[in-house]
């Protein structure tokens, strides 16, 4: 009987970190299938590489159903080798400004996205005794400023990985979670703060462009390396190996960094990177008698 081909899902694949992923599994023999909200950037999967694509919603629970009975159609079988939940959503906001529809959103992308996609399709991943990944953030491990929701998120979803890997123990399923530092891609949030936030002082725009575009400002590593590393800890993966794996630029120092300087020498270190130090005293200065309500 001739060994089965392996198959790998990929959401959050229309572009950056998804899209590269998608093609290195291509390229090393897999049936990959890709997911997102939108067809059209994926059609070079498609041409190019032999990927199926599909549309996937991850906030959506019959658009994750679909994507099971899809697989499952497309294979003819009950497998999946490689659940790589990468679809992400930005949210670069003061955690005073940020309304309830963008903390929603980020975290139906973030959080509960994934947890349907796993809930629904560890049938599939159970069969094949396979791995399932993340795509974490340093953001989940440092308080960068104006990330409270996204760093939340992140957070969340690593200690979800964490407790899942000791779930799926007795199904022989592994389960890693990849901490990313800097990779090029166009996940920058570019909504400017509201015409009605306190940080609206001297000095805040030059901050707030440096802080959104921090991954791109500090020499972020090519999607194509990045994906690289994480096919080949997907195919490393292992019952008892790692957990936490640290790709992109400066991953490992930042995803450690709380653990060995002390907090308040790393927000000072933060604020001076971000140019903040004046905004924050221009803060002091603006409202310091006065009352708000």
């Amino acid at each position: 009987m001739p060994e089965r081909q392996r198959v790998a899902l990929v959401t959050g694949a229309s572009s950056g970190i998804g899209l590269a992923t998608a093609i290195e599994f291509a390229k090393r023999g897999y049936k990959v299938f890709a997911g997102a909200r939108r067809l059209e950037p994926m059609q070079v999967l498609k041409d190019e590489y032999g990927v199926i694509i599909f549309q996937l919603d991850v906030s959506d629970l019959d658009s994750v159903k679909n994507a099971k009975k899809f697989i499952q159609e497309q294979t003819g079988d009950d497998y999946l080798d490689f659940l790589y939940n990468n679809a992400g959503q930005s949210c670069t906001f003061p955690a005073i400004d940020v309304t309830d529809e963008q903390v929603k959103q980020c975290f139906e992308v973030n959080v509960f996205g994934p947890v349907r996609v796993v809930r629904e399709l560890a049938p599939l991943v159970i069969n094949a005794k396979g791995v399932i990944g993340f795509t974490g953030s340093v953001s989940g491990c440092v308080p960068f400023p104006f990330s409270s929701i996204y760093s939340a998120t992140k957070a969340a979803i690593h200690q979800y990985a964490a407790t899942l890997r000791v779930d799926l123990k007795p199904f022989d399923v592994k389960v890693i979670n990849i901490v990313t530092g800097g990779v090029k891609t166009n996940i920058e949030d570019k909504r400017d703060l509201p015409s009605t936030s306190l940080y609206n002082v001297p000095g805040i725009k030059n901050a707030f462009d440096q802080r959104r575009q921090m991954a791109k400002k500090n020499n972020p590593i090519p999607p194509e390396v990045y994906a690289k590393g994480v096919v080949d800890d997907f195919e490393n993966a292992s019952l008892g190996g790692k957990l936490n794996i640290y790709r992109g630029r400066m991953a490992f120092f930042l995803g450690h960094l709380m653990y060995f300087v002390p907090r308040f020498i790393v927000e000072l270190a933060l604020l001076r990177k971000f140019g903040l130090f004046g905004v924050f005293d221009a803060i002091k200065q603006k409202y310091s008698k006065v009352k708000l309500q």
